[in-house]
């Protein structure tokens, strides 16, 4: 189980290293009370349920030890590369906000975000530090990424980089995302991340 106690298998030097090297420090996003739970969210909950009806869990973070950073950006990497961009229009022919994994190997943000969480929990990453979260992009269009918890701050595995960045120095406005405690409830964050970082 890689969770909060147990991710321990490299230097913390090499983690702080990574953190030294950026401009921005990543810090944990204060959130708000609960809110709305997206469309997507329910509807995919309704086509998988076993995905969805699972326990109240304490909210944990991952340790940001130099070898999950190395597992966190093979997975970023690995999903990014193995679906192929396609507008939910375009893929399932509706307007309806549609969440799923890559089952064909297409898809637009959110089957990015849900392949990645499902990927991190196979890796042994706790559930309650993968929390998908919709925010609006640098264009202030509609996105969602995966946050993870981590005892370093919050960090952004998104479909538009590789690079996985401090959640404060996407650009992005973030407007919610799932509590740690249970996927099935959603907190307002309402805050810009930061200036992008080049």
């Amino acid at each position: 189980m890689i969770g909060a106690t147990a991710l321990q298998a490299s230097p913390a030097a090499a983690q702080s290293t990574w953190f030294k090297a950026r401009s921005t420090q990543s810090s944990a996003a204060a959130v708000g009370g609960s809110t709305s739970v997206p469309y997507g969210w329910i509807d995919f909950c309704h086509r998988r349920p076993k995905e969805c009806k699972v326990p109240a869990l304490p909210a944990a973070n991952v340790k940001l030890t130099a070898r999950n950073l190395r597992i966190l950006k093979r997975i970023n990497q690995k999903a990014n590369s193995a679906i192929e961009p396609v507008s939910n229009f375009d893929h399932w022919g509706t307007m309806a906000d549609h969440w799923d994994y890559p089952v064909d190997g297409k898809g637009d943000c959110k089957i990015y975000a849900l392949y990645k969480r499902k990927l991190l929990q196979e890796a042994g990453f706790p559930r309650q530090a993968l929390l998908m979260t919709v925010v609006r992009d640098l264009n202030n269009e509609g996105h969602t990424i995966l946050t993870v918890k981590t005892d370093k701050g919050d960090l952004v595995l998104d479909n538009m980089v590789d690079e996985i960045r401090p959640w404060n120095a996407t650009g992005y406005y973030f407007l919610k995302r799932q509590s740690q405690q249970n996927p099935n409830v959603w907190q307002s964050v309402n805050q810009r991340g930061g200036t992008p970082k080049t």
